[in-house]
């Protein structure tokens, strides 16, 4: 369903982006006057693996899940984009078709540039070009820690590097305890498992061995971090 604007809370999560903060007042300016908002509710389907790259999307509440699918069609998550993040970008540049699923994880407001716009900003704002390539080299340093990460750390390494990012991403103060922090993404153990390559099995007995050290508490609703020392200390064990 499309709506007008963003909500106040929406619009803040946008311009608070770490990426969309430091383009310049002008710039951020005519992204915003040709952007459209679309909202989805839990499980729409954003874009799909194989559409042609039409619009260039930022996420302003909620969650979009990246994924794709095996061959046996298992539906694997490979990253959750957090709200003021903006993604699609590559695809507007090659033309090539979308590479991975996009769905809504919780009820979310993403906002949207058609190609023809993004391609008309780039023309009057060369200060784009620098901004995305600085962005993508930001994201080819991560993919490749993440692939160091997979092949040298163990899994109880690589859930605690993980949590720790969830709880930077999406974080929010326990009301039960101030220096406690629960992560307000929703994620199954299989969507937490599928993140890190690894059974549900495995990363359920490791969670469990991380809450009989008191660094995390499982509750029904989601993942409490009790103690982020412990679990930086957890994070940067190699054995």
């Amino acid at each position: 369903m499309d709506e007008p604007i963003l909500s106040i809370e929406e619009r803040e999560a946008i311009n608070g982006g770490r990426w969309f903060s430091s383009l310049s007042p002008s710039l951020r300016h005519d992204i915003l006057r040709c952007a459209y908002v679309k909202r989805f509710r839990d499980g729409g389907l954003i874009c799909a693996r194989g559409d042609p790259p039409d619009e260039w999307i930022a996420c302003a509440r909620g969650a979009v899940r990246v994924s794709s699918t095996s061959i046996s069609g298992k539906q694997i998550t490979l990253t959750y984009v957090e709200p003021g993040i903006w993604f699609g970008d590559v695809a507007m540049f090659d033309g090539d078709r979308r590479t991975h699923d996009a769905y809504a994880h919780g009820d979310s407001t993403i906002l949207c540039v058609a190609r023809a716009d993004f391609k008309k900003i780039l023309s009057q704002h060369a200060e784009l070009y620098d901004a995305l390539l600085q962005l993508q080299s930001r994201r080819i340093r991560q993919l490749f820690g993440l692939v160091e990460d997979l092949n040298t750390l163990p899994l109880r390494s690589r859930l605690a590097k993980q949590l720790l990012h969830l709880a930077r991403s999406y974080g929010v103060p326990s009301l039960a305890d101030g220096d406690e922090i629960r992560i307000g993404l929703q994620l199954a153990q299989e969507e937490l498992a599928q993140l890190l390559g690894a059974s549900r099995q495995r990363v359920n007995q490791e969670l469990k061995a991380m809450e009989r050290e008191d660094a995390i508490r499982i509750e029904a609703g989601g993942l409490v971090l009790r103690d982020r020392s412990r679990l930086m200390h957890i994070a940067e064990a190699n054995n």
